[in-house]
């Protein structure tokens, strides 16, 4: 077919390739070719392979770059983080109580200072609660940290308390005298 056919419309206005392929329900664009006998599934198959060149997930997950903060600090941040959120929309009905010259100004702005106290109890609560269990958890950033080098310590200790205990298992279940060189 040439192109000046395939740009021409029948008389009812329809165009000739909005017609339906036999035995497919997509329309026939006149442009890629019928498939004849084997050729079915080659269409099939390149047909599945565009719609999954298409196909893009909505979001990649990549590696975290920095690790999960431990869950007593993650509960502080999100305490104070909801009581500086009460805060702001305390200070700003204070603020519009106050230009619309409402009794409610003062119980409000008194109710701000407040809450901005509060806030920043939260906010030094997140900064104490982080130090607290970076101290008692260790840092693990530094290959030169303290706690990693009591950890250390504290590993090798408890190996040789397991050492000397399994000899002494051993000298017990050879009957206590076989590792005596002479009796007393």
């Amino acid at each position: 077919m040439g192109t000046a056919q395939r740009r021409s419309a029948p008389e009812d206005g329809t165009a000739e390739r909005a017609k339906a392929r036999p035995g497919s329900g997509e329309p026939d664009d006149g442009l890629t070719p019928r498939p004849r006998g084997g050729d079915e599934q080659l269409l099939t198959s390149r047909t599945r392979t565009q719609q999954q060149a298409q196909y893009r997930p909505l979001w990649i997950e990549e590696p975290a770059k920095r690790y999960r903060m431990p869950d007593p600090v993650r509960r502080s941040a999100v305490r104070a983080l909801i009581i500086i959120a009460v805060t702001l929309i305390q200070a700003m009905v204070a603020f519009f109580c106050t230009m619309a010259e409402s009794w409610l100004a003062f119980p409000m702005v008194i109710s701000s200072v407040v809450s901005t106290v509060a806030a920043t109890w939260g906010a030094v609560d997140v900064l104490v609660t982080r130090q607290v269990w970076n101290q008692r958890y260790g840092v693990v950033s530094e290959p030169s940290s303290t706690a990693r080098a009591l950890r250390r310590e504290r590993r090798a200790a408890r190996r040789r308390q397991r050492a000397a205990e399994r000899e002494q298992e051993r000298i017990r279940r050879r009957g206590g005298s076989a590792g005596q060189l002479s009796h007393p």
